[in-house]
Formats: C-alpha cells, sequence, structure tokens
C-alpha cells in the first residue's frame, strides 16, 4: 500500500504541474493577470501545521503580487482595496466552496506634511522616520494598510457571512506591517515588527482559536527561472543544487491562516481541498444583485485562481488562460484535454534526446482531478483541480521533511498538500517524464530530473541566488507563518 501510494502520488503530481519548468509557479501566467499585478496569485501553501504545540492545527499561505524588488518604492506593496482575496475549502469533495476565508483590503494615507517655507507640503514618501517596534507606532507611516477577515459558509457570494476578530481585543480590523522599506525606517529589527502583527483570531462556529497574519515575507519559491526560460539552458540530468535560484532576492505578500483542522473538516471526513482566488469589486447601481451572485448591487469578477502549482502557466493553453483564472474547480472537465497530451516530454526530447513516455497519458486524469486513493482522495469525489490535503496524517518537523515528498516516502508533504519545503519543480519534472510508468512506457522515467534549484526546509540562499546552509538566509521558518523575513534592500541587499 505505501509503496502504490508513492506511485499515485506522483502520478498527481505530473497531472497538476504538466509542464513544469518554463515559468515560477503561477507569476503573471496568463495574459489578462499581467495587467493586474496586485491581484495576481503566485502560490499557494496548505498542510498540517508543524510548529511545535501546534498539532491539530492547518496552515493556509496564499501568495500575492509577486516578483517584488526590495527597492520597488515609493510607494512599495499594498494590496488592492478595489478587490477580494479569498481561500476556499471543498470539505465534501463535491469541487463548491465550504468554507471561504474572504480578505477586503483598507489603504488610510495620512497626508503628512512638512514646513516648507511656512508652507505645509505632504512629502512624497510613505514615512517620513522610523516605524514600530509595535504595531501601533505608526506616527511617521504615511499610509496604513490594514484588512478584515471574513467567514463564509457555503456559496462565497451567498452563503452566511461572519467577520474574523482579534481574540486579544474583540476588533475586526487588523493593521498589516510596513513593508520592509529598508533597515534606517525601523526601529529594531524588522522581524520583531513583523511579528508583532501576527494576531490570534476568533473563528465563528469554531470552538478553538486561529491566528492570521498579512504581510510582505521572502519569496520562498525555488526555481532556475532564467536558464529554465531559455529552452532549459540547463541540465535538467545534473546535481540538484548545481544552479541559482533566480528569484532569491525576491519578496511577495503573504496571507497567512492557521487553523484547527477540526474547523475545516467535517465528522469522519478529514480530506479537504484547498484553492485561492482573487476577483476585483465594482459597485452597479442599476443591480440589487449581479450575476455572480454578489450582494449589495457589487459585481464580481474574478481574475486569479490557483490550487496545485504551475496549472495554469504550463499546462492550460494560451487561449484558455483566462478562462481557467476565471472557473471555478467544480466546472474543470472542459480542461481535461491538457492533461493527457502534455507537451514538456516532447520538448526535452528535442532539446536532451531522453525519450518521453507515450501518449494519451489517460493514467493521469483521474488522479489529477481526484486525489489519490489512500491518501487524499476523498470519497463520493467531484473531478476537480484543487490541492487536498488528508488531515489525518502527522505532520513531520522541517528537520525530517523529505522535499521530494510522496516520491521519498513522506506521505505528509506534496501532493498530500503542500510544504514551503517542497520541491515541486523536481518532482513534476520527473513525474512529467513517468517515473511512475512501466519502462516501455517511459523508458526515461527513471533518470533523476531537476531544475538544478534544490529547495527544502532547511536550507536557503545568499542573494546571488547561491544555496547556503546559513541558518540567516533561511527561506523557511519552523513556526508561523513560515514563510521569511523579506529581503531588505538598504544599507545592502542582506536578508536578515
Amino acid at each position: 500500500m505505501k509503496h502504490r501510494g508513492r506511485r499515485l502520488g506522483m502520478a498527481v503530481l505530473t497531472a497538476s504541474l504538466v509542464g513544469v519548468g518554463l515559468q515560477a509557479s503561477s507569476h503573471r501566467e496568463a495574459p489578462g493577470i499581467t495587467k493586474t499585478p496586485k491581484l495576481d496569485g503566485s502560490d499557494f501553501y496548505m498542510f498540517s501545521s508543524y510548529e511545535a504545540g501546534r498539532t491539530g492545527f492547518v496552515t493556509l499561505l496564499a501568495n500575492y503580487l509577486p516578483l517584488q524588488d526590495a527597492y520597488g518604492g515609493p510607494n512599495f506593496f499594498t494590496l488592492d482595496p478595489d478587490a477580494v482575496y479569498e481561500i476556499h475549502v471543498d470539505n465534501n469533495g463535491d469541487a463548491k466552496e465550504d468554507l471561504t476565508f474572504q480578505f477586503r483590503f483598507k489603504n488610510s494615507p495620512k497626508n503628512l506634511s512638512l514646513n516648507i517655507g511656512g508652507k505645509n507640503v505632504p512629502v512624497p514618501l510613505v514615512n517620513i522616520g522610523p516605524i514600530g517596534p509595535g504595531a501601533f507606532d505608526t506616527s511617521a507611516l504615511n499610509v496604513i494598510e490594514s484588512y478584515t477577515v471574513s467567514m463564509i459558509r457555503g456559496d462565497r457570494r451567498t452563503g452566511d457571512r461572519q467577520a474574523i476578530t482579534n481574540a486579544s481585543t474583540g476588533a475586526a480590523r487588523f493593521i498589516k506591517p510596513a513593508d520592509r522599506i529598508g533597515d534606517k525606517s525601523f526601529v529594531g529589527p524588522y522581524s520583531s515588527y513583523a511579528d508583532q502583527h501576527i494576531y490570534p483570531i476568533n473563528i465563528p462556529g469554531c470552538a478553538a482559536g486561529g491566528r492570521v497574519f498579512v504581510g510582505q515575507r521572502r519569496e520562498g519559491f525555488v526555481v532556475n527561472l532564467a536558464e529554465t526560460f531559455d529552452l532549459v539552458n540547463d541540465n535538467p540530468l545534473g546535481a540538484r543544487d548545481s544552479r541559482v535560484n533566480s528569484l532569491a532576492d525576491k519578496n511577495v505578500t503573504t496571507l497567512a491562516l492557521d487553523v484547527p483542522a477540526s474547523c475545516l473538516t467535517r465528522p469522519n471526513q478529514p480530506v479537504i481541498g484547498g484553492w485561492t482566488t482573487t476577483s476585483s469589486v465594482t459597485k452597479d447601481d442599476n443591480e440589487d444583485e449581479d450575476g455572480d451572485g454578489g450582494r449589495g448591487g457589487l459585481r464580481y469578477k474574478q481574475v486569479s485562481r490557483l490550487g496545485n502549482p504551475l496549472v495554469n502557466e504550463v499546462v492550460i493553453g494560451l487561449k484558455d488562460k483566462d478562462t481557467f483564472n476565471a472557473s471555478e474547480p467544480k466546472d474543470d472537465a472542459q480542461f481535461a484535454n491538457y492533461v493527457t497530451n502534455p507537451s514538456l516530454p516532447a520538448l526535452l526530447q528535442a532539446l536532451f534526446g531522453v525519450t518521453p513516455p507515450t501518449t494519451p497519458r489517460s493514467d493521469l486524469v483521474a488522479v489529477f482531478l481526484t486525489g489519490v486513493t489512500g491518501l487524499n482522495m476523498p470519497p463520493a469525489v467531484r473531478p476537480a483541480e484543487m490541492l487536498r490535503l488528508n488531515t489525518a496524517i502527522a505532520p513531520k518537523p522541517a528537520s525530517a521533511q523529505g522535499s521530494l515528498g510522496v516520491l521519498e516516502g513522506d506521505l505528509a508533504g506534496f501532493p498530500n498538500g503542500r510544504r514551503p519545503g517542497d520541491d515541486v519543480v523536481d518532482i513534476a519534472l520527473r513525474a512529467e517524464m513517468g517515473v511512475l510508468l512501466p519502462a516501455a512506457q517511459a523508458p526515461s522515467g527513471s533518470l533523476p530530473y531537476t531544475d538544478g534549484a534544490l529547495v527544502n526546509a532547511t536550507i536557503g540562499y545568499t542573494m546571488d541566488g547561491l544555496p547556503t546552509s546559513d541558518v540567516a538566509y533561511r527561506l523557511f521558518r519552523d513556526a508561523f507563518p513560515y514563510l521569511q523575513t523579506p529581503v531588505s534592500g538598504s544599507p545592502a541587499p542582506t536578508h536578515p
């Protein structure tokens, strides 16, 4: 059974990451989303929490606004107040959301001014002095970004909506930390300031509390991006740590929740599915309720969707990428053809002379859409693309995690959810070339394919993208929100 679980797990990876190696996760994956980078969902993680003392919790991380340069001022990287950012959970396998965590943002400018020759002149910067060390030490901050989180049970637009509140204060609005402008702009270490914005929360209908954090983090996705774009201009059969991580100097904005598993699952059903979306929101004065089922004359237009990594950018054809971003899992049958005849094996054949698996890859369709029998497939499942997690499988501490997940026997890793340290690129390359198939169908399937950029929970990268064991440069923490303190652009491009 254990061997079968590994093989089926790899098949899930193959299907959900067909064509990996052509882009980093879901960064700029569709023509439409390039117009609205603030709504661009880049990575989604869902895993049983492995922080000490958090047994029985599930962590949900949704990353947005990718490819942030540390020096990207003066406005830096606020999220869009005219949008909803949502994390959806399906806990009965019907491909429809049963729970939605909806984030709404507000930017409050203070219009700070300086007296210049007797006249008060507004400053052009987001701060006029050091910020912190506490979350409410904002007198020098020119724009305060805050957010609310709602729990919606049932349909995301018409279901029962209740506010998630701060368990310490009862407030329904949370402050987001300012991005890491530079180290002169903060009192004390930025890491300490940012951690002041991890809030305990009360979740309606949930006996135990959780935690929330929204803020800038160091990019945790690892890929040799530049050479891969250039017709896979590296050696896919080389060493796993032989190439740079192209995203080592980038930041991202993370929406993070730590929720009791019992609040997400149904009785006697430990498997959940999850995905994240963004939708622009506009006022429709001519309608009481729009066609998307919105309330109060609001019109919602979904523009980003992400469950498993790499699906839209390298599985879905160019003409359907925006359609996929606007779609819901219950309608995924329309995209099934993109799974059966993947193009990456043929590309690798042309470039490196390896032998691709035979097509059509009908063996991939069921596992792509349903989860793995005996691992994370819910009963009576409706086929749909989403990240699936069996919350009954115990997590492993960071030091014991296998970066190849199920492929190396770590059933707490990808595709049973996704942890930050899971090397989804290498896993997908090996699966894509048919590691699960008999040799007659995939003669090159057992080769150790890699993009060369190594990722796991215990190593990190210097700013030039080279791997290091220096704990100061680690990409991940062992505790919520798991992704590391963002890179600073001043006084030098360092991580600590």
